[in-house]
């Protein structure tokens, strides 16, 4: 159960994914990234694995412990539950770097390839992100009313 579960929980995530790198854009990608409901799914897989660990669990974060973590994770259903977590958090950040890249009017050629580092390696992915962002930021004009006084 545990081995399907953990396959299940990036399958939930995959199709916003697909939407945001594929259909960026669209209506329907634009309000399903706007949505912070899309990780339900995967939170409810990651309460199903997290359950029957849940003392080794409240152990490693409660008391942060590289021992502690490393037990948890030893146990199949911890190790499920970290990766639900880590997909949730994933699909989260990639829906903010989404939508960020459309409000900056960011290329979708560039965009989609984040994307995929996002789903990949996200802490990356965020540090490249973050620079673009800031340099995209600056030479995006501003309202009149938002102007320093």
């Amino acid at each position: 159960m545990t081995d399907f579960l953990f396959e299940l929980t990036f399958l939930l995530a995959a199709p916003v994914w697909l939407l945001m790198i594929l259909a960026p854009g669209r209506s329907i990608t634009d309000r399903v990234a706007a949505s912070p409901l899309t990780v339900l799914p995967v939170l409810t897989v990651y309460l199903v694995l997290a359950a029957p660990v849940l003392p080794e669990l409240w152990t490693a974060v409660s008391s942060p412990d590289i021992d502690a973590f490393r037990d948890l994770t030893t146990l199949a259903d911890g190790a499920g539950a970290v990766w639900a977590q880590i997909i949730a958090w994933d699909l989260l950040l990639g829906q903010w770097i989404y939508r960020e890249g459309r409000r900056l009017g960011l290329s979708p050629f560039l965009m989609g390839p984040l994307l995929v580092l996002t789903i990949l390696l996200s802490p990356f992915a965020l540090l490249l992100f973050l620079p673009i962002r800031a340099l995209r930021y600056s030479r995006t004009p501003r309202p009149a009313s938002s102007a320093r006084r």
